[in-house]
């Protein structure tokens, strides 16, 4: 179990750093792009491509870490006044609805992966980029957040976690 819960925190935290590091390649080529444009006015053919493509990546990869430092939108009032036993209960109801969620989106993406590579879509531009490349990040993002909502299931309910970081009876 232990082993699980650090092999999928580990996976989720390389994910933070390729998320950090296509936002950083990101800012290069956009910078990349300027100075091509109006220093040396000369047209740019794969940047913009690239950068959005990058850039969306990076919101899927990123996700699992992004859950795994719990840094996802939620409300801290509710579990803030509910006992112990009702925050693990609203955590597990939370993680779950999140797995069910990340899940379909995930299965949908692979679907929409597969039929893109199969049926050998390009994207309109110029630089005609197989549009299953960016289309992937949607599964295996996803699906990673998806472990990461399991192992997060797991450490809750052998008590290596505490729900929403509370202990019994703490309040912030």
């Amino acid at each position: 179990m232990d082993t699980f819960i650090s092999a999928v925190r580990m996976l989720s935290h390389l994910c933070g750093i390729a998320a950090a590091a296509m936002m950083g390649a990101s800012v290069l080529v956009v910078t990349h792009m300027v100075v091509l444009r109006y220093a040396l006015n000369e047209s740019t053919v794969w940047q913009t491509d690239f950068v959005t493509y990058v850039l969306v990546a990076a919101t899927f990869i990123g996700c699992p870490y992004v859950l795994m430092r719990r840094g996802h939108v939620n409300v801290d009032l509710v579990p803030l006044f509910l006992p112990h036993p009702a925050r693990l209960a609203l955590a597990f109801l939370a993680a779950a609805v999140g797995l069910v969620f990340c899940g379909v989106l995930a299965w949908k993406g692979l679907d929409l992966t597969w039929e893109a590579y199969h049926q050998g879509w390009q994207s309109a531009s110029v630089w005609k980029v197989p549009m299953w490349l960016p289309y992937a990040a949607i599964p295996l993002g996803l699906g990673l957040t998806c472990l990461q909502y399991l192992a997060d299931v797991l450490a809750l309910a052998t008590g290596r976690d505490l729900p929403f970081g509370l202990r019994p009876g703490e309040t912030r």
